[in-house]
């Protein structure tokens, strides 16, 4: 019988490669030395606001429910924002997907500006596009579906041309094969293998998106978060507590609908 030693033998690091890891731990542990006083870190202002936020919370109850009606149309509002701004996002996406698809796309002069679109319109967040577009098309839901989808266009257009590019290539190459142009691959051979993930992955962004519409009111793009912004400005807390509640409702059937949707297709 063999000897399990001889099996399994652990990698041993070369004195080279332990020096390397040492400083490579107190580079870390410096970054985070460095961070934390960037960030201003300071547990003592921590315990000192917490009676101030036990009295708050003490004020919040009961909750106020005297605007229902209108908070539940602002919660309509932050659905619809959500809603429409994915969809906006799916259709900018469509294209720049197949665009930065590699296995779409061969020439580098297309995907690799088509990927760099792709990297601006996901690093710049939501609540940014909206806070420049209400400058530009004024207050309101409007500017809020608009920062949604250019930032959703940026997400999924990366997650569907990743999905695009990890398919087996048989069908794409057999259609290809067979004389059939590009458009024919794409939805011949390309769709009917890709279509249930990018379908989830819609889905997934759908469900972010009215996450993040929440407090897009926060920049005057409307949705609940800009009543909720009103009462915090105005010490309503008892308001502030009835808006939450129906934020964590929204936000609970929201995703338990689309986490839903995405088993059925997957």
């Amino acid at each position: 019988m063999n000897d399990p030693r001889s099996v399994y033998q652990p990698h041993r690091r070369s004195r080279g490669e332990q020096a390397g890891f040492v400083v490579a731990l107190a580079a870390a542990a410096v970054f985070y030395i460095v961070c934390l006083r960037i960030a201003e870190v300071d547990p003592a202002r921590l315990w000192a606001g917490l009676p101030r936020l036990a009295k708050w919370a003490a004020r919040s109850w009961p909750p106020d429910a005297s605007e229902f009606g209108t908070l539940l149309y602002r919660a309509g509002q932050t659905i619809a924002m959500g809603t429409v701004g994915t969809s906006f996002g799916v259709l900018l996406a469509a294209p720049l997907c197949l665009l930065a698809a590699r296995t779409v796309t061969t020439s580098a002069w297309l995907s690799l500006p088509s990927r760099a679109l792709l990297n601006v319109l996901r690093g710049i967040d939501s609540f940014i596009f909206a806070l420049l577009l209400v400058a530009a098309v004024g207050l309101g839901p409007f500017a809020g579906v608009l920062g949604l989808a250019l930032h959703a266009a940026g997400s999924i257009a990366k997650l569907w041309a990743e999905s695009i590019e990890t398919i087996a290539p048989g069908p794409v190459d057999a259609v290809t094969m067979s004389g059939a142009g590009r458009l024919k691959v794409i939805r011949f051979a390309l769709l009917p293998d890709v279509l249930p993930s990018l379908a989830s992955i819609a889905l997934y962004m759908w469900e972010w998106s009215i996450r993040a519409s929440t407090v897009l009111g926060v920049v005057g793009a409307g949705g609940i978060g800009q009543e909720l912004k009103n009462s915090v400005d105005l010490l309503q807390f008892d308001r502030v507590l009835t808006i939450l509640a129906i934020v964590l409702v929204i936000v609970t059937a929201i995703d338990s609908a689309s986490a839903w949707l995405r088993r059925r297709l997957l």
